[in-house]
């Protein structure tokens, strides 16, 4: 079934937007709940690194999966994001069972991974199959979605009282709702193009194309330092409270509050995107969080609760603002038949990165850098703009 013109504009984006939401906010459910699971499984609390790893190397091996089969090329996408949110839902609630092991909760954790990627990336390939006019606006507002569902857990968590097992059953409900939703509402778009074979070096095609390599390298830097600065927000907010106990910051709260936020500069920067153009915004997006990189040990140490807050809030939306219109030069540089194993060739790396950036943090974080530490995280937005540029 292809979907009328007036069809698309008016429910399809609002659909994937918000079973997006829904689908990823398992992404971090995990980390929500750190705390409750050192208790429960006696665990030193530097875990949160390997958690948040075991997710990522998941959805890295996910990806790699799906893009090697040209799985979102050759089936149905929505189908697609159906059964792996359906599957991810599932495996989730093992986290809340009895007895559950460290190494079963990090195998649970990577499992919850593999099956995200066939639902973030495949909701990019959704929106690009409706929408070729004003796909960087689109992919605002999806990514916005996946800002949204990274941040949840975190609110959930700042409910006083709510029990950690309730958090992991509502992170799988919604993953469900969203799934079905979509499935139910959102059939493939019109400008699908339908990849007929199978072909094992499909997702490597686009590196060839020098303008594609070169927005590519862009959003690798930028993951570089996105789920870092993500996984690392409540430990900042720990920094600054023990270093201003009388500024005494609810943890779980702004932490939802400072990821959440960029979901609004995700759709604002979508939107101006349309008449600025694309690449524009993605690299002035890209420049300011690399400022706030280098600069974040003015504010951490700076005794102004108000300042330092302005300032994380700054931070999480820049980090974020450019995702959805690196993910838009990316379709729009693909090879067609391939956009899907594109788009999700480039997530796996992209989150390869994100491992490296996160565990270098932990293992070189101590009590005496730890208001400097941050200033690493620059390094990708760096060698991105260097990359944007020499696609010029």
């Amino acid at each position: 079934m292809q979907p009328t013109t007036s069809q698309p504009k008016k429910i399809i984006l609002p659909i994937i937007v918000v079973a997006q939401f829904f689908c990823t906010s398992l992404w971090f459910a995990g980390n929500a709940i750190i705390s409750d699971l050192v208790k429960q499984l006696h665990f030193p609390s530097s875990y949160l690194a390997h958690l948040t790893s075991a997710v990522q190397f998941g959805f890295i091996s996910g990806t790699l999966v799906f893009a090697v089969l040209s799985i979102s090329d050759r089936f149905s996408p929505s189908k697609i994001f159906f059964s792996c949110a359906v599957v991810a839902a599932l495996v989730n609630l093992c986290v809340s069972f009895d007895g559950i092991t460290v190494t079963q909760l990090m195998s649970v954790r990577f499992v919850t991974g593999f099956f995200l990627a066939g639902i973030y990336p495949v909701g990019m390939k959704i929106a690009a199959d409706h929408f070729q006019k004003g796909l960087g606006k689109s992919l605002g507002f999806l990514v916005g979605a996946l800002v949204l569902g990274t941040a949840f857990p975190h609110f959930l968590k700042s409910i006083h009282g709510v029990p950690w097992h309730y958090i992991v059953f509502c992170t799988s409900l919604l993953s469900l709702v969203g799934g079905f939703a979509l499935f139910i509402l959102v059939p493939d778009g019109p400008y699908r193009t339908i990849g007929q074979r199978l072909s094992l070096s499909a997702f490597i095609k686009g590196f060839g194309n020098k303008k594609f390599r070169a927005v590519a390298f862009g959003y690798f830097g930028h993951m570089w330092e996105l789920y870092a600065f993500w996984v690392f927000v409540p430990a900042i907010l720990l920094v600054y409270n023990n270093q201003h106990p009388n500024q005494e910051f609810n943890v779980p709260l702004f932490s939802f509050l400072i990821i959440a936020v960029g979901s609004i500069a995700c759709v604002i920067g979508g939107m101006i995107s349309t008449t600025v153009g694309v690449k524009k915004i993605a690299s002035l997006s890209l420049g300011l969080s690399c400022l706030c990189c280098l600069t974040s040990p003015l504010f951490i140490l700076n005794s102004s609760a108000t300042v330092f807050i302005v300032f994380m809030f700054i931070w999480g939306m820049a980090v974020i603002a450019d995702s959805p219109l690196f993910s838009t030069l990316v379709a729009q540089n693909a090879v067609a038949e391939y956009k899907g194993s594109s788009l999700t060739i480039v997530n796996c790396i992209g989150f390869a990165i994100t491992i490296v950036s996160i565990q270098l943090i932990d293992v070189l974080k101590t009590a005496n850098n730890v208001q400097y530490i941050y200033m690493l995280l620059a390094l990708g937005p760096i060698l991105g703009l260097i990359a944007l540029r020499r696609s010029d």
